[in-house]
C-alpha cells in the first residue's frame, strides 16, 4: 500500500507527535494491515498495531512505551533503517522495501511501505506512516543450536499461512491440466521447494498390487534419486499404515544421515475412500516437528492429489476408449469398402455370364454349359461371402447358437478333402493330410457344418496366400481333458493347417483375429476375401470348446494355424511297431501328447 501526497492522512495527522499520538492509536487497526505503526525520524514509534502483538507477548495496552525503552522489536540493520527514515522525510516520496527485525530469540521479515505524513504548508515532515506484513520468522542464528525445537506461537501461525497457501497453489496446478506426469512433478516441486525438504515422492498404487512406483521426484542434489524405483508395500510399514488407514503417518529414522535423524510422512491420495497413490516428505529432525493442523493440511493436500489422479485416470480410460471407437469405425468402413468389391465382382461376373446366354452369344451347348458353370461358381462364392457376413453379425450379437454331436475325424477330412484338393492341384501346389495311427476311428465332440466352415477358411487361406510349395493338413491327440456344456472330454484333437506361403511379419499378427481389422488392406484387394475368414473360425473354435492360435516366422516364411476341438473319446492307438509305416503326427510312445 502507498501512501502519497494526495492522501486523506494529512487531515487525520496534525502537525505535533502528540496530537498524531493520540488521533491515529485507535485508527491503526481500521487501515486493513496486518502490521502498521508510526515513528519518528530517529525511528521511535509513536503508535503501533500488530496482529501478532498477543502472541509475541507484548503488553497492548502500554506497547509503544515498552517498545522505546527495551528496544526488543526494531530492526536489524537499524543504520540503514533509520537513513531511509531520513529520505523518505526529505523526499516525500513513498517506499516499499524487505527488512528483518528482531525480537528476542526470533527473527522477522517484514514486508514494509514506509510513507511520510504529509505537514501543513511550510513546515518539515518529521513523522512517517509505515504499513506491512510478516513474510517469514525464523530463530536467531546464533541461538538456533541451542534453541527449543517446539515451535512458537507466532512461527506455527506463520507457517499455517504458509501451508494453506501451497495447499492452494497446489490444488491451483491440478485443476490446470489432467496430465498425471505433470501433476505428479508440479506437486512434489511445490511441496519439495516450500517446505524445503531433503526429498519427495509420489508413488501410483494399485489394489491389485503389492508394489508401488516411484513417479515423480524432488531431491536436493546431493542424494541419489529414487525415480522409476520400485518399491514393496509391505517393507515399508508406514505405506502400509498410510494405505491402510488413509490417515498421514510420521516415521522418524535415527542415524540415517551424518546431520542427524531424518523424518518422514507418508500420506495416502485417495478418491471416495479408496487409495490410489502415496507421497512421502523426508526432512531433517532439526526443522520443526509437525502439527495437527499442519498434518491436516497435508492430508487435504492429498484429498485434492487423489482427485485430480482419479480424474486424470477416468479422462485416460476415456480417450483409450474414444480411440478405440474411432478406429473401430475406420476398421468397419474399410471392411465393408472391401466387401461392397467382393460382393460387386462375382455378382457382375454371374450377370455377364447369364447375359450371354440370354443373348445367344455362346457358340454351341458346351460353351452355354461352360457359361453356366462359371455362374454357378461365382453364385457359390457370393453365397460365402454373405454366410461370413451373416455369421459374423450373429457373433457381434451374440446369437450364434451350436448344436454338438459327435463328428468322426475321417469323414471330416475326406470331406475337406475333397473340397479343397482340386483347388491346390490348379494352383499347382502339392496337398497332403494326415491322420493319427489309431486302430478305431476318432471322435471329436463338435458341430460338424461349423466345424468344416472352419477348415475350409483355413485352408481356403493356406492356398491363397500360397505361391509355391503346398498345404499340409494334420491331426494329433493332446492329453488334456476339456469341457464343453458342463460335460468332461477324456482330451483333444489339435488339427493343424500348414503352408509354405506368403507368411505374415511378427508385428502385425496380433490383428490377424480382431473383427473388422486386415493385416493389410491393400493385400486383401490383391488376393481378394473379405478379411472375416480367422476372425470367424477362431469365434466357431471358442464356442466348440477349443482354442486357435497362428504361428508365423515373418514374411515369406510360411504359416500354421492350429486349432482344438474335444475328443469325445478316447481311441486305441496303434503301437510303434505296428505303425512303421504310417505317417503319423503322433509319438514313438503311442501316448497322447503334451500340449
Amino acid at each position: 500500500m502507498t501512501i502519497t501526497a494526495n492522501s486523506q492522512l494529512p487531515n487525520v495527522f496534525s502537525q505535533n507527535l502528540e496530537s498524531i499520538t493520540s488521533k491515529t492509536d485507535g485508527l491503526l487497526p481500521t487501515l486493513g494491515a496486518e502490521l502498521v505503526y508510526t515513528q519518528d525520524g530517529a525511528g521511535r514509534y509513536l503508535t503501533f498495531h500488530w496482529q501478532h502483538s498477543e502472541l509475541l507477548g507484548l503488553n497492548t495496552e502500554k506497547i509503544v512505551e515498552e517498545l522505546n525503552q527495551t528496544q526488543t522489536f526494531a530492526p536489524v540493520d537499524k543504520v540503514n533503517y533509520v537513513e531511509r527514515l531520513h529520505r523518505i522525510l526529505t523526499s516525500l516520496v513513498p517506499e516499499r522495501f524487505q527488512c528483518w527485525f528482531s525480537y528476542h530469540q526470533e527473527l522477522f521479515e517484514l514486508d514494509l511501505v514506509i510513507s511520510p505524513i504529509m505537514p501543513s504548508l511550510g513546515t518539515t515532515a518529521t513523522t512517517v506512516l509505515v504499513m506491512g506484513r510478516l513474510v517469514q520468522a525464523t530463530l536467531n542464528k546464533k541461538q538456533a543450536r541451542v534453541a527449543s525445537k517446539t515451535p512458537t506461537q507466532i512461527e506455527l501461525a506463520l507457517r499455517s499461512q504458509q501451508h494453506q497457501k501451497l495447499v492452494n497453489r497446489i490444488t491451483r496446478n491440478i485443476r490446470r491440466t489432467l496430465d498425471l506426469d505433470i501433476i505428479w512433478q508440479q506437486t512434489v516441486d511445490s511441496l519439495g521447494k516450500a517446505l524445503r525438504l531433503e526429498r519427495c515422492i509420489i508413488c501410483p498404487y494399485q489394489p491389485s498390487s503389492s508394489k508401488v512406483k516411484v513417479k515423480a521426484e524432488y531431491r536436493q542434489p546431493e542424494l541419489r534419486s529414487m525415480l522409476g524405483l520400485e518399491i514393496d508395500v509391505a517393507s515399508e510399514p508406514a505405506f502400509a499404515q498410510a494405505l491402510t488407514t488413509l490417515e498421514p503417518v510420521v516415521m522418524e529414522v535415527p542415524g540415517c544421515t551424518e546431520s542427524g535423524r531424518q523424518k518422514t510422512l507418508v500420506v495416502a491420495t485417495c478418491y471416495q475412500d479408496q487409495a490410489n497413490g502415496l507421497v512421502a516428505l523426508n526432512w531433517q529432525d532439526e526443522c520443526y516437528t509437525l502439527t495437527e493442523s499442519e498434518l491436516e493440511l497435508a492430508k487435504e493436500a492429498a484429498d485434492q492429489l487423489g482427485t485430480a489422479i482419479a480424474h486424470a485416470t477416468l479422462y485416460e480410460e476415456l480417450e483409450v476408449a474414444r480411440q478405440k471407437a474411432e478406429e473401430a469405425s475406420r476398421l468397419k468402413s474399410e471392411f465393408l469398402a472391401n466387401v461392397s468389391h467382393e460382393i460387386r465382382t462375382p455378382l457382375n461376373g454371374m450377370i455377364g455370364f447369364l447375359k450371354l446366354i440370354l443373348e445367344g452369344m455362346a457358340d454351341d451347348p458346351d460353351e452355354q454349359n461352360q457359361f453356366l458353370a462359371e455362374a454357378h461358381n461365382l453364385s457359390i462364392h457370393l453365397l460365402n461371402i454373405i454366410n461370413d457376413i451373416l455369421d459374423i453379425a450373429k457373433i457381434e450379437a451374440g446369437k450364434m447358437e451350436l448344436t454338438y454331436a459327435p463328428v468322426k475325424l475321417n469323414e471330416l477330412f475326406s470331406d475337406v478333402e475333397s473340397f479343397m484338393r482340386p483347388q491346390a492341384e490348379m494352383r499347382n501346389l502339392s496337398f497332403r493330410m494326415q491322420m493319427p495311427a489309431t486302430s478305431d476311428e476318432i471322435i471329436v465332440q463338435s458341430n460338424y457344418q461349423r466345424l468344416l466352415q472352419v477348415m475350409l477358411n483355413l485352408l481356403g487361406n493356406a492356398i491363397k496366400f500360397t505361391h509355391e510349395g503346398g498345404v499340409t493338413v494334420s491331426a494329433d491327440l493332446v492329453l488334456k481333458k476339456s469341457k464343453l456344456q458342463d460335460q468332461q472330454f477324456p482330451g483333444l484333437v489339435r488339427v493343424r493347417v500348414a503352408d509354405t506361403g506368403i507368411g505374415v511379419s511378427l508385428d502385425k499378427q496380433d490383428k490377424l483375429f480382431q473383427l473388422f481389422s486386415q493385416v493389410d488392406g491393400s493385400r486383401t484387394r490383391q488376393y481378394g476375401g473379405t478379411g472375416l475368414g480367422l476372425a470367424i473360425s477362431q469365434n466357431l473354435v471358442e464356442a466348440m470348446g477349443g482354442e486357435v492360435h497362428f504361428y508365423s516366422l515373418g514374411e515369406g516364411l510360411g504359416s500354421t494355424v492350429t486349432f482344438t476341438v474335444p475328443l469325445y473319446q478316447q481311441p486305441v492307438m496303434v503301437s510303434s511297431t505296428d505303425s512303421d509305416s504310417t505317417d503319423s503326427a503322433v509319438s514313438d510312445s503311442g501316448v497322447f501328447s503334451p500340449l
